[in-house]
């Protein structure tokens, strides 16, 4: 019986990276790859001779990001664009990708603060509200006039 064997390809390059017996490690230096897109293809070989296969797609980025602004994948444009391009060094950890942009507010963001504006609106249109039973009351009625103070029982004017 033969042993586990284990062949690597990348992309559709038919030249396997390694093929050894198992188990086996792989160094797989990038920076031979161009930026972009790419597949890294297993094919694995049990004692039987039954092959598996693993292909995991993974993105090379060596060279410096790329922005661009002014234009979103996909989408269909018609005269002329203002774009902006920027670059930033592959070793530095800022992702331009994540950064903070100047961009339009979102609509939930708007839909949330109406929502909490009307919601103060309405709590304090109802907590100052007095309730018919209180409003006579010493501590939400009217400030009584002042009337003439009566001089207590029994004592003469």
């Amino acid at each position: 019986m033969p042993n586990p064997h284990v062949r690597v390809y990348i992309d559709d390059d038919p030249a396997p990276v390694i093929d050894k017996e198992l188990p086996t490690q792989l160094e797989l230096d990038t920076r031979r790859l161009a930026d972009g897109p790419h597949r890294l293809i297993v094919r694995a070989e049990d004692r039987n001779g039954v092959e598996g296969v693993e292909e995991i797609a993974f993105h090379v980025q060596n060279g410096p990001g790329i922005l661009v602004t002014g234009l979103k994948p996909g989408s269909t444009q018609s005269g002329t664009l203002q774009l902006k391009v920027d670059a930033f060094s592959a070793g530095d950890p800022f992702d331009p990708r994540r950064a903070e942009a100047r961009s339009a507010i979102p609509t939930w963001v708007w839909v949330l603060f109406l929502f909490v504006i009307a919601w103060i609106i309405f709590y304090v249109a109802t907590e100052w509200a007095i309730p018919a039973r209180y409003r006579d009351t010493p501590t939400f009625g009217a400030p009584a006039a002042s009337a003439p103070a009566t001089p207590p029982a029994g004592t003469a004017r």
